[in-house]
């Protein structure tokens, strides 16, 4: 495990790339909580609050069209570009001191949301360039883990900050970090050829990175196969009130200790992924992982503290495991003509059934009880896992 992530670290384009990841995702973790509590201490609103993680996922309903733009120019340049407007926008936020402009801030978010999807499609494709494709895997899991380790600490420090001095200092935390990124990635050693220009339509080349995942026998199973994890990961996250208080009769706070020890299992198993992926392959990685995930979810319908919070390590361990999978092989098999926007339309499978199950599982946990519907989300997940095996090459 340590050399493999010391073979990363080492790697200078790989070094720089999680450099990025790290600074950016401090203050895109501090921004994403706070615009919620932003909300709701000028309205007093919990719906309008909830808006805020809605604006910021609906871009990733357009992804296949928005990824198109990661081919359309060299990579370098985008991602430095839409670090240094995103960066710029955030100021605009210092206008928002009252209920009026609030309008301002769901824009931002939503601009946000939007360039977070090429900023990712752009990203994974350069990757795919700039690092050993032996590095893949670990890289991406090492991403997972800056990610993840992210979350832990932002929200608190965002928090903090929005209570000492407000939204708008938040606001310009999160745009320093990106301007930080973008000097970091102004600083990676790739030679970009221009990309060639396509005779056909916008709507064509879009669809040509969906047509590239669909007709790759290895590429489509695992997309699948993630989408199917994360309907049943926004299921699982719908429910965990539920479990909080009717299963452990515990107050909201404690969900937070949840997050937490999920998140702990992310950034473990982010260390782990590159050599579990070398050893056991794509498939049966994404298929071990998505099997404890199931098991971690069933579980969490038995009424004890322990293993409720057993069970949140190994979601956080189980589930990062078929999406690590899945982009790894989609930056090995995809040609480098069409991977911003086979990214992009494998986010949007992959992470649009999250989103449909949390109001899926809010209206569910109204008339279901949590212990008959975790248990068959965790049913569900054993058979995507076993589907996996069954289609590995």
């Amino acid at each position: 495990m340590t050399w493999t992530v010391g073979r990363v670290l080492r790697d200078h384009n790989a070094g720089l790339y999680l450099g990025g990841v790290v600074v950016s995702g401090f203050g895109s973790s501090a921004m994403w909580l706070v615009a919620g509590i932003w909300v709701k201490s000028l309205t007093g609103s919990d719906s309008l609050a909830a808006l805020c993680t809605f604006a910021l996922w609906l871009p990733t309903l357009a992804g296949p069209l928005l990824g198109t733009l990661a081919d359309r120019t060299r990579r370098r340049p985008l991602l430095v570009g839409t670090s240094l407007g995103l960066g710029l926008l955030l100021l605009s936020l210092f206008a928002v001191d009252s209920a009026d402009r609030l309008w301002i801030l769901f824009a931002v978010l939503v601009v946000y949301g939007a360039v977070g999807v090429v900023h990712d499609a752009a990203e994974s494709a350069l990757v795919a360039a700039a690092v050993d494709k032996d590095l893949l895997g670990d890289f991406n899991g090492l991403r997972m883990t800056a990610n993840e380790g992210m979350k832990l600490v932002a929200p608190l420090a965002g928090a903090g900050l929005f209570a000492a001095y407000g939204g708008a200092r938040v606001a310009l935390l999160d745009a320093l970090t990106f301007l930080l990124a973008a000097g970091l990635y102004a600083l990676l050693r790739v030679r970009e050829e221009p990309p060639v220009r396509e005779a056909t339509g916008w709507w064509e080349r879009t669809a040509a990175g969906a047509r590239d995942l669909w007709a790759d026998g290895r590429l489509r199973p695992l997309v699948l196969a993630g989408g199917a994890t994360m309907l049943l990961a926004g299921l699982n996250g719908a429910l965990i009130f539920a479990v909080v208080d009717d299963g452990l009769g515990r107050s909201p706070g404690f969900v937070g200790v949840l997050y937490a020890v999920q998140g702990a299992g992310s950034v473990a198993v982010g260390l782990v992924s590159g050599a579990l992926l070398r050893r056991l392959g794509a498939y049966r990685f994404a298929a071990a992982g998505t099997a404890l995930f199931a098991v971690a979810v069933a579980a969490r319908a038995l009424p004890y503290d322990v293993v409720v919070l057993a069970s949140g390590v190994a979601v956080g361990m189980g589930l990062p495991c078929v999406l690590i999978a899945a982009l790894t092989t989609i930056q090995r098999e995809t040609p480098d003509s069409r991977l911003g926007r086979a990214t992009a339309t494998a986010n949007t499978l992959m992470f649009a059934p999250n989103a449909l199950a949390l109001a899926l599982g809010a209206g569910l946990t109204a008339v279901v009880p949590h212990t008959v519907l975790l248990p068959a989300a965790g049913a569900c997940g054993v058979l995507t896992a076993v589907c996996l095996l069954r289609a590995a090459p």
